[in-house]
Parts: structure tokens; C-alpha cells; sequence
């Protein structure tokens, strides 16, 4: 995987070629990580929707809802308590909804 602005810039010995040219390797030129998550995972990386959430089991959304679990986790390590803790994630869930 690598940058498609390298694509015209590639240089690959005989052998890679070859290898790429029977199926055993694989060279993907990738315009955005979002492009790269999905080709490693095989699963819908997910754009941010105008909510500011993103689809419900997309790579990004459970990304965001992680991490919202560590950031109430923090809170609450750091002296914000559970009562805290609780009013920042009804803040966040209204705020990052990822409704399907």
C-alpha cells in the first residue's frame, strides 16, 4: 500500500512484478487512509455525517465511540467522579450520534 501520488514514481524489480502480475503480491495505490482502512479490514471505513457521527458499524464510528469510552474513563480518573462522568456522556451522545 502506498500514496497513489508515488504511483508514477514506483520502482519494483523483475521478480515483485512478476509476482504482482500472477496474483501472489498485491500493490495498492491509496488516495486517503479511509481508502487504506477499508482495503486492510474489508469493512466500510465511514464518513462523518452533518450530525458529526458516522454510520453505525463503520470502522470510524467505533473508533469514536471508543474513543468517548476512554475520555469518560479519564474524566473519571481524574477527579470528575461517576455523577461527571455521566452528564459528559449525555453530552457526547447527543453530540456524536451514530444512528443507523
Amino acid at each position: 500500500m502506498f500514496p497513489h501520488l508515488n504511483l508514477g514514481d514506483l520502482m519494483l524489480r523483475k521478480d515483485v512484478v512478476e509476482a504482482v502480475r500472477e496474483g501472489k503480491f498485491h500493490l495498492y495505490a491509496v488516495k486517503s487512509i479511509d481508502e487504506g482502512i477499508e482495503i486492510l479490514t474489508g469493512v466500510e471505513a465511514g464518513e462523518r455525517r452533518e450530525g458529526g457521527g458516522f454510520k453505525e458499524g463503520s470502522v470510524n464510528a467505533r473508533v469514536d465511540k471508543k474513543l468517548i469510552e476512554l475520555g469518560t474513563r479519564i474524566r473519571e480518573f481524574e477527579g470528575g467522579g461517576e455523577e461527571g462522568a455521566k452528564e459528559e456522556k449525555k453530552k457526547e451522545g447527543k453530540k456524536n450520534s451514530c444512528d443507523g
